[in-house]
């Protein structure tokens, strides 16, 4: 089943971005490679430099999967995420 993780970056993350980014790189790149990944970025903010948080959409077994995936991101451990919000998500287009 796929899975939306919506991430929210703290205010002025960019730092803590640059040191957490590569093992949060490698996690993405393990799921694209199984084939589970759908899309994944950051939000850029509008006004100046660095993000606002991410998207993932990816293929989890279980809620509790996605939901354990999604709370173990380096990004979290690393103080760059304030909240993250797992959700079921049903892709349509593309097909």
């Amino acid at each position: 089943m796929l899975f939306s993780i919506f991430a929210y970056d703290v205010e002025n993350s960019s730092a803590l971005r640059q040191h957490a980014r590569p093992a949060h790189i490698a996690r993405l790149e393990a799921l694209n490679n199984a084939g589970r990944l759908v899309i994944a970025g950051p939000n850029p903010n509008l006004e100046g430099e660095g993000f606002s948080g991410s998207l993932i959409v990816a293929e989890f077994d279980s809620f509790e999967a996605a939901d354990q995936w999604a709370n173990e991101d380096p990004y979290f451990f690393a103080g760059v995420y304030d909240t993250v919000e797992v959700k079921p998500f049903k892709q349509v287009f593309p097909k």
